[in-house]
């Protein structure tokens, strides 16, 4: 069952060395009592210290409000992810997935509204998996920390940086060969080791590297990194597959439901309740090759290339029953929370996730000191993201059960954490988990092929003025066009079958410890279910009863075109240092959005779950386009009270571009007999979400690297996009509305036959179909504002040391779970904290590190998703062994946290999930 498509064999090839990070010289500006003049101060990124006060320098001397992460050492960033690494900054949280940061949310505003760049450039992303759907935002998964020199996150904008995050735009840089005097070499080699594994290795090898070395009197240089990481895990999941509004009321009992906020007495019951393994094999490569050249000393030209490869398969096995026409009674919210339903069955599922992910940059950048004074540089790439390239599909999952009504009573107790499972089998001799007692049921294949290719050029230059009695100081400019396409292709069959099991290989293992670090997980199912998902498919494949994949295409174009002029100036104020930054931006942007799709002849009414489209033989394209002109300008202002002190001000105006599925014109319906009746178009014709944004902080800087700070953020967003929705009728492919065939069924349906049957097509004489159509439009404005405290300090020459820092964050508007008609909210909205303490001295270091996020919604489809507060403790050690050689030990969730999320209320739990610690030993050696 394991893949071993990338593993590589003994030594792993030393993989020619990975991740360039390390030490360098670096230019700020300092400030003294009198006037501001710039100073050149040479910082040795080694170690803890080191690493925390070159962060705290930037922070001091940026314009506007930035802060950093920088690299410890070659190949060393202070935690073994990289958005691990980002939450230790202050208003920036994480989301996790499988025990691991992915995507970050900066200020209340989640991935989407953040824009994520390698050294300066914007890059591609894409995704195989309709959970994931499509998506600008990058996934910090897919990145190793090794190669990673430092991050700036710019939580202001600027004039001169590239547009598109409203929350933060945040900036990745990799080393250059120019940035080391001659030879330079990093080797490293660890193993990962999972608590968690039941199905793997336990014990799994990461290597990375790096070599640079400079020729012809440091003319030329040549840099080559690359590391290969593999990593098994196993994650325990209870929850539901969703919560759904005024479904099956009639035996439900309303009297305990508050009226007062409830006053339609609407109710929520659960789809399924489920108990699941998830194993995960995953396999990440990253390596990037940079060649630098000085052909005169006024020119210094670098070409880059850089890659990663992801692959990442995971194998779900789950025991779970779905509620049809469920019994019980409501709570004070209206939630069902004590579910039942007779005569019914056992339902068990297995899944297999399989995502291969193939990104590709080459860049051109080209600096040029024309004179004294003036500067120009080129730079230029052309950037490649593709998911599943080789088209197998991302989610292909079965299920059997038990014979339809077969099983006495089914139900779950939704209360505490985890819910009460209740099942009474006692109708089938051996009981629902006896192979005599089970069937088949269905099998569906899912997912999306996907490319995103990103061009871009930018050409900009820098005046610096030589008049040594003028404020004016430098001024900015540049141009830069950004070309974004992407292209999907989403592959879909879902069908119900009857097929022989007597070649499956079919078991179950008890419940054991899963889930236990929740109360009340003796109460789950007792088993387990274990087989192939692909060798049931084989089996309907063998008995001719697999069917073809419905193919959906779909793709945007976004062309932007942008430029740029700022002005820096120095002077006093009452022999107080004053620097203000003045800019403005004009972006012009083009988009054009295609959809290709079958139209559809007929809803089929296939199953008593299901109402089908049936779609032609004929794909027609649709393509609709818009368009939209934006002027983005910023002011930053800091002035030195004193020595030590410095305050800040910041006025910006920032974007973040639509969602690019919310742009497809396409039309998707999806429908169960007897409803709900959904279906979606795109609007690419959406603008942009703009966000006026003001900050004011005042910093301390008492000592060397260490800083107290206080600062308060205010934005005002407009044109968030909702779905705004339509009851209205779909035509069919002859301009007739769809109709209903379940409504009055003839004979001989459902019929589940994979070819439809013409008695179960909807005809003109069934009743006509209202749909709830849903098309995102730009509906709402909302303030967001927010304060962020951050204290940091060294006690000495002692070693100790700590970073403390916290976020409060607020909304104008927060969900409200009463109001059915909310189709925004700002997602990600949540308090975060931080709490590291560290010690260095005598070649030893350790940290530990504890981070906190509150509550917070993270997704708002048809029911939101809501993520419980968590807080996780890490901790890092290492000790240098000699100049060369260092040992390393760093742990991920000691204390073993749990994930809960859920819908509209607590009760409605949707996945609890469980993960354990875990541990990286390793070694590494600099030469």
């Amino acid at each position: 069952m394991k893949n071993k498509k990338f593993r590589f064999n003994s030594v792993y090839c030393a993989m020619l060395i990975a991740a360039s990070v390390g030490a360098q010289a670096e230019e700020v500006d300092s400030v003294d009592g009198n006037s501001a003049e710039t100073a050149v101060e040479v910082i040795q990124v080694k170690g803890i210290r080191s690493s925390l006060t070159k962060s705290a320098q930037t922070k001091r001397y940026s314009d506007g409000v930035v802060d950093a992460i920088s690299a410890e050492d070659i190949g060393k960033l202070p935690d073994t992810n990289l958005a691990e690494s980002l939450q230790r900054i202050a208003g920036v949280s994480i989301d996790r997935a499988n025990n691991e940061g992915n995507k970050v949310t900066v200020r209340g505003f989640g991935p989407e509204f953040n824009l994520v760049t390698l050294n300066g450039r914007q890059m591609p992303n894409s995704s195989a998996l309709q959970s994931e759907g499509v998506s600008r935002s990058f996934n910090f998964r897919e990145i190793a920390a090794e190669s990673v020199s430092g991050v700036n996150v710019y939580k202001t904008g600027k004039a001169d940086i590239t547009s598109g995050g409203i929350g933060a735009t945040i900036d990745i840089t990799t080393a250059r060969p120019f940035d080391y005097d001659g030879f330079k070499a990093f080797v490293s080699a660890k193993g990962i080791y999972d608590t968690s594994v039941e199905e793997g290795d336990s014990v799994t090898p990461e290597v990375s590297g790096m070599i640079s070395q400079t020729f012809a009197d440091d003319k030329v240089g040549f840099l080559l990194s690359a590391s290969h990481s593999e990593r098994d895990s196993h994650t325990d999941i209870v929850g539901t597959d969703g919560w759904v509004r005024n479904r099956s009321r009639d035996n439900v009992d309303l009297s305990a439901i508050d009226t007062n906020k409830n006053p339609e007495q609407a109710i929520w019951t659960p789809w399924t309740a489920k108990t699941e393994h998830l194993d995960t094999e995953r396999t990440r490569q990253n390596a990037q090759a940079v060649l630098q050249i000085q052909p005169v000393d006024s020119v210094v030209a670098t070409v880059d290339y850089t890659i990663s490869r992801f692959e990442e398969t995971s194998y779900t096995n789950r025991s779970a029953f779905w509620f049809d026409n469920p019994s019980g009674s409501a709570n004070a919210n209206g939630t069902l929370w004590n579910p039942r339903d007779q005569d019914d069955e056992l339902n068990f599922w297995a899944w297999e996730y399989y995502q291969e992910k193939e990104n590709d940059s080459l860049g051109l950048n080209i600096e040029w000191q024309a004179t004294d004074t003036l500067s120009f540089e080129l730079d230029v790439h052309d950037s490649t993201s593709e998911s599943n390239p080789d088209g197998q599909t991302a989610e292909t999952l079965a299920n059997l059960k038990n014979p339809s009504g077969s099983v006495a009573l089914i139900g779950a107790d939704f209360i505490g954490d985890i819910p009460k499972i209740i099942v009474d089998d006692s109708n089938l001799p051996g009981g629902a988990y006896n192979k005599d007692n089970i069937v088949s049921d269905l099998y569906q294949k899912r997912g999306y092929s996907m490319e995103n290719n990103v061009k871009q050029y930018r050409f900009s230059g820098t005046w610096e003025n030589a008049a040594a009695d003028s404020a004016l100081t430098k001024i900015n400019f540049g141009v830069m066009n950004t070309d974004y396409t992407i292209d999907t292709r989403l592959s879909e069959v879902f069908s119900f079958v009857d097929v022989p099991l007597n070649g499956l290989d079919l078991g179950f293992i008890p419940l054991g410890d899963t889930a236990d670090q929740f109360p009340g997980a003796n109460q789950l199912f007792p088993y387990i279910s274990q087989y192939d998902v692909n060798q049931f498919i084989d089996i309907v494949k063998n008995e001719g009863l697999f069917a073809e994949p419905n193919i959906k295409t779909n793709g945007v174009n976004e062309e932007t075109f942008a430029a740029y002029l700022s002005f820096d100036f120095d002077t006093d104020f009452n022999d107080m240092p004053v620097k203000m930054n003045v800019g403005v931006r004009y972006e012009d942007t083009d988009v054009t959005a295609y959809s290709v799709q079958n139209g559809i002849i007929a809803m089929n009414y296939r199953h008593a779950q299901e109402l089908r489209p049936v779609y032609d033989d004929t794909a027609t394209a649709d393509e609709l386009s818009g368009s939209y002109t934006r002027i983005l300008p910023n002011f930053d202002f800091n002035m030195s009270v004193t020595d030590e002190i410095v305050t800040r001000f910041s006025y910006s105006r920032t974007l973040s571009r639509a969602g690019v599925s919310a742009m497809f014109p396409a039309t998707n319906v999806s429908a169960r007999p007897g409803g709900p009746f959904n279906a979606s178009q795109g609007n690419p014709n959406l603008l942009p979400i703009t966000s006026d944004n003001f900050d004011l902080s005042l910093e301390w800087y008492f000592d060397d690297g260490s800083f107290a700070s206080a600062g308060y953020f205010k934005k005002y967003v407009e044109n968030f996009i909702g779905a705004g929705t339509e009851n209205r009728s779909i035509n069919d492919v002859n301009g007739q509305p769809l109709t209903d065939p379940s409504v009055n069924p003839r004979a001989s349906c459902p019929d589940a036959s994979d070819t439809p049957n013409p008695d179960c097509l909807g005809t003109a004489t069934d009743p006509v179909i209202t749909w709830e159509v849903a098309t995102p439009d730009n509906l709402q404005n909302r303030e967001v504002d927010g304060w962020e405290f951050n204290a940091q300090y060294m006690f000495g020459d002692s070693g100790f040391g700590t970073v403390a820092n916290y976020t409060l964050v607020n909304s104008d508007e927060s969900f409200d779970p009463y109001n059915f008609d909310q189709t925004i909210a700002l997602t990600g909205l949540s308090d975060s904290g931080n709490l590291v303490a560290f010690y260095e001295n005598y070649g030893f270091q350790a940290r530990v590190a504890y981070n906190w996020r509150d509550e917070f919604l993270l997704a708002l489809g048809n029911e939101p998703t809501f993520t419980e507060a968590y807080g996780q403790l890490d901790m890092s050690l290492s000790y240098d062994i000699n100049e060369m050689l260092t040992v390393s030990l760093d742990g991920i969730n000691l204390t073993d946290e749990t994930v809960r999320r859920y819908g509209r209320f607590e009760e409605q739990l949707l996945a609890a999930e469980q993960y354990g610690p875990r541990y990286t030993i390793g070694i590494s050696a600099k030469f």
